[in-house]
């Protein structure tokens, strides 16, 4: 259990039943135990798995107040009272990782050979892969509307003109009410359609998150959600009311305390800023694509790596590791070199070792490998893609700002 990232520790007392007595010391939570540790010897008194909970309960009695009542499977009651900063706090953080314990799937036994190792290293960057190729998709999105926006802008700036060059011509002139019978304004540009902010992915919901979350200071917690949006992120609570929507940016820096907790925070001048903290189960799961989406604002605390992932990196150098990984060991299965002691025309040993990847293993690999390779190439496309059309778009804002300089210009001139 020690080996377990602690999500967050409390003060408090737990009464020791044997001795009829409370004994001072810290309460920690791990994504899935309970530990009580006392403070004069540092001591584990209580220790247990979330799962073995069946009841976690507010009590008070004419001895205790404001306590938390954890009950086993085998019925065995544990007391925590003085709880620091407040019981419901506490309580709160408890009963939402014991939750989503209860209605997260079983988790598959431990993979046990290397192919099976490989094969799951694989699927979870197979899985980033997919989320960072879901960005970049609402990201060409939003370039696409900002490219028909400019477009737009060009059609109106040219009827602009013409009504500048009318006014601009004498009165006698006898061809200044046929530049109103050109067709110019209704030009038709390749994906010039009007669509409306959600068919372009503007609100396109990346992955949503339970989270108990805390604002100002950490006694005053509620349960929520966490949504990652494209164009920000949205904090909803418990019955989905928004509670504050945070613009890409606006946002000023992202902390990861924990892989299981962060904080938001959006800087003001001449007032308060407006900071969030979560926490959440599913955090491990948000956090790459936070990592994707704002990469420059994230800032990883001394909590926020574990021994089992040192070094948070990207989709792409973890494919690049799995795949050098898993091609060194399916080759090394399928082709297997002779024992140095043994020479060309003697018999093999009946006896040789077990290859490291299975056939089975290796066919799962060989899959994976596949859909990675095919996710890179189509990631690849789509960066180019969007290269161009940011040049396009640059373009586009160098002859708008040009054109309206020059119609700013000619209009002084008619003032």
């Amino acid at each position: 259990m020690s080996r377990e990232i602690c999500v967050h520790s409390w003060p408090c007392s737990y009464y020791l039943e044997p001795e009829k007595r409370w004994v001072p010391g810290k309460l920690s939570l791990t994504s899935h135990s309970l530990r009580f540790a006392t403070d004069k010897t540092g001591e584990a008194l209580v220790s247990f798995p979330l799962s073995s909970v069946i009841e976690i309960k507010k009590e008070a009695s004419h001895f205790v107040f404001s306590s938390i009542t954890v009950l086993e499977k085998d019925h065995l009651k544990h007391w925590f009272s003085s709880l620091q900063p407040n019981r419901n706090a506490v309580f709160s953080i408890i009963e939402h990782f014991w939750r989503e314990l209860l209605l997260s799937p079983s988790e598959a036994p431990l993979p046990v050979t290397k192919g099976e190792q490989l094969a799951g290293l694989m699927a979870c960057s197979q899985k980033r892969l997919e989320e960072t190729a879901r960005v970049l998709h609402h990201q060409g999105e939003q370039l696409d509307s900002i490219t028909r926006g400019l477009d737009k802008m060009e059609s109106d700036l040219d009827v602009a003109d013409r009504l500048l060059t009318e006014l601009e011509s004498p009165s006698w002139w006898p061809f200044s009410s046929k530049l109103w019978k050109m067709p110019a304004e209704t030009k038709p540009r390749g994906g010039t359609s009007t669509a409306s902010p959600k068919a372009l992915g503007k609100e396109g919901v990346v992955v949503r998150i339970p989270a108990v979350i805390s604002q100002g200071t950490a006694s005053h917690v509620k349960a929520g959600s966490l949504t990652i949006l494209v164009s920000g992120l949205e904090i909803r609570d418990s019955s989905s009311l928004l509670m504050h929507r945070f613009e890409r940016e606006d946002i000023d820096d992202i902390k990861v305390h924990t892989p299981y907790e962060i904080s938001v925070r959006q800087r003001f001048i001449g007032k308060p800023d407006i900071a969030y903290r979560l926490i959440s189960a599913k955090m491990p799961e948000a956090v790459p694509i936070l990592e994707v989406q704002f990469s420059k604002k994230m800032e990883l605390l001394e909590g926020g790596l574990t021994p089992g992932s040192a070094s948070m990196s990207s989709p792409a150098e973890k494919g690049c590791s799995v795949w050098q990984a898993a091609s060194g060991l399916m080759d090394h299965a399928t082709h297997r070199e002779p024992c140095p002691g043994s020479q060309e025309g003697q018999p093999l040993p009946l006896q040789m070792s077990e290859p490291l990847v299975s056939e089975g293993d290796a066919q799962e690999l060989r899959q994976i490998l596949r859909k990675l390779k095919s996710l890179a190439l189509d990631t690849e496309t789509e960066l180019e893609r969007q290269d161009e059309a940011l040049d396009g778009i640059t373009a586009a804002v160098d002859r708008t700002t040009l054109t309206i300089d020059k119609h700013n210009r000619r209009a002084k001139k008619l003032t």
